[in-house]
């Protein structure tokens, strides 16, 4: 087919229309993905301290306490590692086996998240014997390499608590089972600070926990 002047005027424009067009298409593109909006990183709990450039957060007080497998348990286990924490005693009757069963929730969900881990404290650690916490999470089905269950001395893990989680885990003897405790899980980043505080007995609250743990995640690559 011979193609007269006009044709080809007419189809060297379409061409230069288009890739105009497909220029104009790529740099839209490019601007929305260049322009959109981080997601924003999880608050930090507790006080902080600016020293220059530097800002000191709040972490996690240094502890030692035991679990149920007889190991000792520091803070060096949980290097590079994220957590959740609670505060609970094996006879309680009221807001504990919900709590339990909210944190079960949380070890199947983050099963294939080897950087996550729980810590569960007892705050009757005179009832709560290492053979009992033992048996405790046998009968809950699970890895104690995952979630540890730690008892210790009353006194130290009410005052881990108190200024480290800023939890209330303390005895009430006005209380049904004689202690008094908040139902809160505490999602505690690689750094020790805390990142999150989750009401432990509601199951919409726990959700955004699962939620926040794969921000976390994703927030520490």
């Amino acid at each position: 087919m011979k193609y007269t002047k006009e044709m080809k005027l007419f189809l060297n424009k379409k061409v230069s229309d288009w890739v105009a067009f497909s220029f104009m298409l790529s740099a839209f593109s490019f601007s929305l993905i260049t322009c959109a909006p981080k997601k924003e990183s999880l608050l930090i709990f507790g006080e902080k301290v600016v020293n220059g450039t530097d800002t000191i957060y709040h972490t996690i007080a240094p502890f030692k306490f035991v679990d149920q497998d007889s190991v000792v348990i520091t803070n060096s286990v949980f290097k590079d590692k994220i957590y959740v924490a609670d505060f609970f005693f094996t006879s309680c009757r009221t807001i504990c086996p919900i709590m339990k069963t909210q944190m079960l929730r949380v070890y199947e969900a983050t099963k294939d998240m080897p950087d996550v881990l729980i810590l569960s404290h007892t705050i009757d650690p005179e009832y709560d014997t290492v053979a009992l916490l033992h048996d405790f999470a046998k009968r809950l089905g699970v890895e104690s390499k995952r979630w540890h269950f730690v008892t210790g001395a009353k006194d130290s893990i009410y005052k881990i608590a108190q200024t480290s989680y800023f939890a209330t885990a303390m005895q009430d003897k006005t209380e049904p089972d004689g202690f008094i405790h908040s139902g809160a899980f505490l999602l505690i980043d690689k750094k020790g600070r805390i990142r999150g505080k989750y009401d432990g007995t509601k199951e919409d609250d726990v959700n955004r926990l699962l939620v926040d743990i794969k921000r976390l995640k994703e927030e520490e690559l």
